[in-house]
């Protein structure tokens, strides 16, 4: 009697999870190094392939299902969270990635994206945020700053831009993060912690459309400015920041204050972050001034808040389980028929 050996199955790699469709997105946008970081976070997933799904809207972000070797969606405008939605309460098991942007998922699917978070899918949210139309070549979109010039508002625009952490902390998000396109050792680690969270995550990406709206956020990626303009917040760590680490946030009652380190203040004296408080999650969504203002705060990076609270396709399913152990399957033809019925003579 012969026996056959099956050989073990290889690793995965980052190139595993690249397709051979030719990425088409304009030389030198951010898209690419998104894609990049998570390409290489996959295979420390230790997910099958055939168990991810990554479902996208409308915009430049929404190509991303083309190029990876997973499932995926190709969806319609701002409808990428509520397809995601069904597709985990009816497959729990599979591990979904909605990839939007600022106008995809703040405008036209801003009413969905907010009640994806309430109800508290196990999904993966990553919104690419740009600060502006790209795919139509230019419009301002409701991240973008007032009195911004476009093809759409030509004398300015007169929107208050949205705050995407704010907003996702208001619906109550049970984990929001921040990270940028240009760092992405730590771009990596936020994909990571949002993938270990149970709950709906949403990742805030800052990603520069060089066509359209150049050096957005330059002031928070280029080193002669970075260090003093971002606080990357950790748990259990003060909130220190600057070139020579010699600058820090403390809370003066309720409300945040940038202080000089080795005077009159030391670490011991800063705001050390808790990734559970709620309260002072809120605070650190409001450090969102604008660098132009004299006076600003640094722009908080990193894991914001994070807590647990029971998903929507877990409680659906024991509501499911619990029916049928109270009232068994059910006839689906009594069902429609109703408990009245009529004979027409």
């Amino acid at each position: 009697m012969s026996t056959a050996t099956i050989a073990p199955q290889a690793a995965l790699t980052a190139k595993d999870f690249a397709t051979d469709q030719e990425v088409r997105w304009c030389p030198g946008c951010g898209d690419y190094s998104i894609l990049k970081q998570v390409q290489t976070i996959m295979p420390g997933l230790g997910i099958p392939r055939e168990n991810i799904v990554i479902v996208s809207g409308i915009g430049c972000s929404s190509r991303f299902p083309y190029y990876m070797n997973t499932y995926g969606m190709h969806s319609i405008h701002g409808r990428a969270t509520a397809i995601a939605s069904g597709l985990k309460a009816t497959r729990p098991e599979l591990s979904v990635w909605i990839v939007t942007g600022d106008g995809d998922g703040l405008s036209i699917g801003g009413n969905h994206t907010i009640h994806l978070l309430r109800r508290n899918f196990d999904v993966n949210i990553m919104l690419f945020n740009n600060q502006i139309y790209g795919l139509t070549k230019g419009q301002y979109s409701p991240t973008s700053e007032e009195n911004k010039v476009t093809k759409s508002t030509p004398m300015g625009s007169i929107d208050h831009p949205f705050n995407p952490m704010a907003l996702a902390l208001g619906a109550d998000a049970t984990f929001i993060a921040r990270s940028m396109d240009r760092d992405p050792k730590h771009l990596q680690e936020m994909l990571k912690r949002s993938h270990a969270h149970k709950g709906a995550s949403f990742l805030e990406i800052y990603q520069n459309c060089n066509i359209f709206n150049d050096g957005a956020f330059e002031a928070f990626t280029e080193k002669s400015s970075k260090a003093d303009e971002t606080i990357f917040v950790e748990q259990g760590k003060p909130l220190v920041f600057g070139a020579q680490k010699n600058k820090g946030i403390r809370l003066d009652g309720l409300r945040p204050v940038a202080v000089e380190l080795g005077g009159d203040f030391s670490e011991s004296d800063l705001w050390i972050h808790d990734e559970n408080d709620f309260y002072k999650a809120q605070l650190l969504t409001r450090m969102f001034d604008d660098v132009r203002i004299e006076g600003h705060l640094p722009r908080p990076f990193g894991v914001f808040y994070q807590a647990n609270r029971p998903t929507y396709e877990d409680i659906m399913q024991f509501q499911l389980t619990d029916a049928l152990e109270k009232k068994g399957s059910g006839d689906l033809d009594k069902l429609l028929a109703g408990n009245e019925t009529w004979t027409i003579a």
